[in-house]
């Protein structure tokens, strides 16, 4: 296993302006910040990463296995059990449409995995020999040898295909209360049709009991031509997504365009706004709307402009990180940092850039030893430690 430190900075960035940038989760931009920080027994400067997995390609989505070793997904592909620092892998994984920002992305286990083995996928799923793809979900059994994914099917697909490579999303977790299978797919290019129409795939939280079938309640069944699996509406590209540790609400964080990423809290049937309001503008300069706000449609917990290009996210939980507890970790793509937002229940207090400069920030996991972890794209997966 190889370690290395970097040392950590603290600092509030204050609101500033759009930047140019160009479209695409790879060169979206800082960020907006609190006046305000609040008085902690740690900071910034008293931690350290060091790498605990080394690997050169993007590590898209990691989680733990009940053993403590890792379960990860490579965008080409692959998808690895982490045990120190070598791997495996572990065949019967779908095709997958390794385009722009599609590939094999989140990886979560069953709620019983230690009994049924499951395992479930998002991907980008080829179609047309690969010229097209759409975002699906589906499960497996991991094989007891551990060497495969047994009898993989997809539980749902979020079409029609296109040939973009853009915004497929997509992250997952299990609601805490219902049990029921959460996911996030993108507008997939098409911001003018897919996000403000139910009867459209695109844009939008899901939710699926775990088997894949529609749960009764949720908000759109029964509406005509609906797509019944849909959650909430009105989003742009949700890349992160993560459970409140106390309320057990559904947090999510999405991609703005030139600005105008967002925090957002996950109700049923509510309408997140895309693109008919936004903080954002156009890549090239242009506006989008002239409304950031609108009767029917919800606000952000918390925004970003410029943008930072969000990725995984995490509560912070445990008490190896004092004064941090309860708050929220988010991965910066653009900026290669991991950004520390503190809360007071639902409102954002102040933020802090932790491991800066040390690559892109893919996904960010508290592990069951209670320590920060992070996909690094060329580097693997960092833990972030006191010093």
């Amino acid at each position: 296993m190889r370690y290395f430190s970097l040392l950590l900075f603290a600092g509030l960035l204050a609101a500033c302006s759009n930047p140019a940038t160009t479209d695409s989760e790879i060169t979206e931009g800082p960020d907006r910040a609190s006046d305000t920080e609040p008085t902690m027994m740690l900071t910034a400067a008293g931690v350290e990463a060091e790498t605990v997995f080394n690997y050169e390609d993007i590590l898209w989505g990691f989680t733990w296995l009940p053993d403590g070793r890792m379960i990860a997904t490579e965008k080409g592909g692959k998808l690895m059990i982490i045990d120190g620092d070598s791997s495996s892998l572990v065949t019967g994984v779908p095709e997958v449409r390794d385009v722009g920002q599609g590939g094999l992305l989140d990886v979560l286990l069953d709620q019983d995995f230690e009994n049924n083995r499951l395992v479930y996928l998002s991907y980008s799923r080829s179609e047309d020999g690969g010229e097209k793809g759409f975002t699906s979900v589906g499960r497996g059994r991991l094989s007891d040898d551990e060497t495969t994914l047994e009898d993989f099917t997809s539980l749902y697909d979020g079409g029609p295909a296109t040939s973009k490579g853009q915004h497929y999303g997509s992250r997952m977790v299990w609601g805490p209360d219902d049990g029921h299978l959460y996911f996030t797919i993108g507008d997939r290019g098409n911001r003018d049709e897919n996000p403000q129409d139910t009867t459209r795939d695109g844009g939008k939280v899901y939710r699926i009991a775990a088997d894949g079938s529609i749960p009764n309640d949720n908000p759109f069944v029964g509406a005509p031509n609906a797509k019944e699996a849909t959650y909430s509406f009105g989003h742009r590209n949700l890349q992160g997504m993560a459970v409140h540790p106390t309320t057990g609400e559904i947090w999510e964080n999405e991609h703005g365009p030139r600005g105008g990423d967002e925090v957002n809290i996950i109700e049923a049937g509510k309408n997140y706004g895309w693109p008919v309001i936004t903080y954002g503008i156009n890549y090239d300069g242009s506006q989008i709307t002239q409304e950031v706000a609108k009767p029917g449609m919800e606000q952000p917990v918390h925004y970003w402009v410029p943008s930072i290009a969000p990725s995984g996210m995490a509560f912070i939980t445990g008490d190896r990180y004092p004064g941090w507890e309860g708050d929220l970790l988010v991965g910066s793509l653009k900026f290669s940092y991991l950004k520390l937002v503190h809360l007071d229940g639902n409102t954002v207090t102040g933020e802090q850039d932790l491991i800066k400069n040390i690559g892109r920030v893919r996904d960010v996991r508290m592990g069951p030893d209670e320590y920060i972890y992070a996909s690094i794209e060329g580097t693997g997966i960092v833990r972030v430690v006191p010093q």
